[in-house]
């Protein structure tokens, strides 16, 4: 019994020595101190700004922003040489250097409800509703998002970011860095839309 009792003990901590991250929590405060560096381009409500080429992060899953975050920092996101914009966000990530950090702020990014604006891309909302058929298992049928199937929430993305990743996944920008497991996964999605239309199209129905 005893022996058992202690071999319990030392998978327990070597469980919880492997995930670092597991019971991490934010600081609310510590975040809002940090977002300040943030702010200049995503606004001070999180609403995004299409002039700093910054989406709407108001209302994203966390899980999402930290896996984004990551892939930033990482290099696994912004080192295409033509995703520039991507670029621009790589260096403002490595300001946050440790998972705490990032919990610090992601924290605070969840308490904000900014709404981003739209730009005002044309497309045929019909077709686009009938286009979404193939995202709607992974993305939901309201645009929410599906962590188990990690899909990150679309709904209320600002149409300008949404028309400009779909076309970087198709141009191999976004999904084809080797660690971008999840990005593989979509960019045989918006391969589906064959035509600049078709992403418009789908664009206005998200």
């Amino acid at each position: 019994m005893k022996k058992h009792y202690i071999s319990g003990i030392i998978i327990f901590v070597l469980g919880t020595a492997f995930s670092t991250n597991v019971f991490a929590e934010g600081d609310l405060g510590r975040g809002e101190a940090k977002y300040k560096v943030c702010a200049a381009c995503h606004g001070e409500n999180g609403e995004g700004r299409k002039i700093a080429n910054a989406p709407r992060i108001s209302g994203q899953h966390s899980w999402y922003l930290a896996r984004q975050l990551n892939n930033f920092k990482n290099g696994v996101r912004g080192t295409h040489f033509n995703d520039i914009t991507g670029m621009q966000m790589r260096p403002m990530a490595m300001t946050l250097l440790t998972d705490q950090d990032i919990d610090d702020v992601l924290v605070y990014v969840g308490s904000l409800n900014g709404r981003g604006k739209h730009s005002g891309v044309k497309g045929d909302i019909k077709k686009g509703k009938l286009a979404y058929a193939v995202c709607v298992t992974c993305h939901g049928a309201n645009g929410q998002g599906n962590e188990a199937l990690n899909a990150p929430k679309i709904a209320g993305l600002p149409d300008w970011y949404v028309e400009r990743q779909l076309n970087n996944f198709k141009s191999g920008i976004r999904g084809v860095h080797a660690k971008d497991i999840f990005g593989q996964q979509m960019r045989p999605m918006a391969m589906t839309l064959a035509s600049d239309e078709a992403v418009r199209d789908m664009t206005v129905f998200v």
